[in-house]
């Protein structure tokens, strides 16, 4: 296996050239730096990364925690999350929470060992104070810390707002939506008050039902909205997730329930699995891939000590029509 030592042999050049090249630092003529590289190919010579990267004082790992790789969602946003700190030349280290804070707080005190140089958190175990006393790169997604921690999000308001009128363009006169659990401050929240608020205005039952605490599984959705949907048998709309929106047209069809003739279903997030099912499903569709980027770009202007960097970016969100809502879109 060849060394440094080999290359800067081969090359005609000194060790120190050979170096300041890898580590793109001090001045080292254009031809020099080509000869150097020809060299290293030649010689397939692979530089040492984690010495590279301790010259630099960084490890070149993100870590990454979200609650759940199976969900649609987090798994989405996570390929692009690595997908971007690749093209940035880092790698990222996946935390799956799974419910559990513990995976969540060893990622952190990873953080305050140096052997991640920055975190992108998307997941609601752990409470605030265990972030906000950790003075190292953190961005988080949706979730809102204060103005210590920059936030990631959609523009929650507007999807809720979104759904709202396609139930109103519906003349749906009684609603329920199914909000996941508050115990934490999330932006992504601020749909639900927005929907409840809009429907309301225009003289609209709703009736809005929160879920279990970090659960994301198909299994306890379909039990969930199995049994409201039996509770309440005079509901024409319904505002959810994208998994549960799956589940309620699931349950529905098999109650003999036509939708969207009796019944107008949205989801959120609108992931690919919206597009799996008959009647496709009406949802409001996040930016999954700008959220990504928006959190790698973020994170990295942290790491580099940028002394401007936005405490909150809010990005565009659409609604992606469906069978759900338009016998129309199939």
């Amino acid at each position: 296996m060849a060394s440094i030592r080999d290359v800067a042999k081969h090359a005609g050049v000194g060790v120190g050239t050979v170096s300041r090249v890898l580590n793109e630092t001090g001045y080292v003529s254009e031809d020099t730096k080509r000869k150097v590289h020809e060299t290293m190919e030649e010689l397939s010579y692979t530089p040492n990364e984690l010495a590279r990267n301790l010259y630099h004082n960084r490890t070149g790992i993100i870590g990454v925690v979200i609650p759940d790789l199976d969900h649609p969602f987090f798994s989405a946003f996570t390929k692009y999350v690595e997908m971007a700190l690749y093209a940035q030349g880092y790698k990222a280290m996946i935390c799956n929470t799974v419910a559990t804070s513990n995976r969540e707080k060893e990622y952190l005190e990873m953080l305050d060992r140096n052997i991640v140089d920055g975190i992108i958190t998307a997941s609601h175990s752990l409470d605030d104070e265990s972030y906000l006393k950790n003075n190292k790169p953190i961005v988080s997604l949706d979730r809102d810390f204060g103005e210590k921690i920059p936030i990631i999000s959609s523009d929650h308001q507007k999807g809720g707002l979104l759904a709202a009128k396609e139930l109103i363009r519906c003349k749906c006169k009684n609603v329920i939506q199914f909000t996941g659990s508050q115990r934490t401050r999330n932006r992504s929240f601020d749909r639900h008050t927005a929907f409840a608020r809009e429907l309301t205005k225009h003289s609209i039952q709703v009736t809005t039902v929160e879920t279990a605490w970090n659960k994301f599984t198909y299994k306890y959705f379909h039990k969930i909205m199995a049994e409201f949907m039996s509770k309440y048998t005079d509901v024409d709309g319904i505002f959810t997730m994208d998994i549960p929106a799956i589940c309620c047209l699931n349950i529905a069809l098999q109650n003999g329930i036509s939708v969207p003739r009796d019944l107008k279903i949205i989801g959120y997030d609108g992931t690919y699995l919206t597009k799996m099912v008959t009647p496709t499903v009406t949802a409001v569709r996040q930016p999954i891939k700008r959220l990504a980027e928006q959190c790698v770009e973020t994170v990295l202007q942290l790491i580099a000590g940028e002394e401007v960097v936005p405490k909150c970016k809010v990005l565009d969100v659409s609604l992606q029509l469906g069978g759900s809502t338009r016998d129309t879109v199939r």
